[in-house]
């Protein structure tokens, strides 16, 4: 559906207040009487080379629990049958200056490649696991416990460290 100038002019304000494509959708319905999907909403906005303000720069795909870019995928030279290692004794790393330990499973959990536990600073423990597509997993013994950052940052390289030491 096409806009006249002064609708579209009305949707770069709308923008330009920061209103989320959602409630850009809903304004063109309510107040200009125009019915568009979310997806034709995007396409105008796009079209009328508009940024809304609560949308940010693509990031990688990675989450704050996955290691960093420079490592290769954990488990991508490894098939998908490939048994869980199974003589490696489980492998403390000396703790950190923010206290993050980890330790190493010698048989890897049920759906993992390897797996083992982490223990962060302030004494919350947590199970890690990287499955078959080579995606990091953190389970929390506490519900809903969330380690700080420079906590999650540590334990990536520490984890990073002992894998590379095991030949992972």
């Amino acid at each position: 559906m096409n806009l006249d100038e002064a609708q579209r002019k009305k949707v770069a304000g709308w923008i330009a207040e920061g209103l989320r494509l959602s409630d850009i959708q809903n304004r063109l319905a309510s107040e200009l009487g125009v019915s568009m999907t979310y997806m034709e909403v995007r396409l105008l906005v796009d079209d009328l080379k508009l940024t809304p303000k609560d949308m940010e720069p693509p990031k990688p795909a990675s989450s704050p629990l996955q290691t960093g870019a420079a490592a290769p995928p954990i488990g991508s030279s490894r098939s998908a049958n490939a048994a869980a290692p199974t003589s490696a004794a489980p492998a403390k790393s000396p703790a950190a200056p923010t206290g993050v330990s980890i330790s190493v499973d010698q048989i890897a959990r049920l759906g993992a490649v390897v797996s083992g536990k982490v223990t962060f600073g302030d004494g919350n423990q947590a199970e890690w696991y990287f499955d078959e597509a080579g995606r990091l997993g953190l389970a929390p013994q506490q519900p809903g416990y969330r380690p700080s950052a420079a906590e999650l940052q540590q334990f990536q390289r520490l984890l990073e460290n002992e894998l590379s030491k095991m030949g992972y």
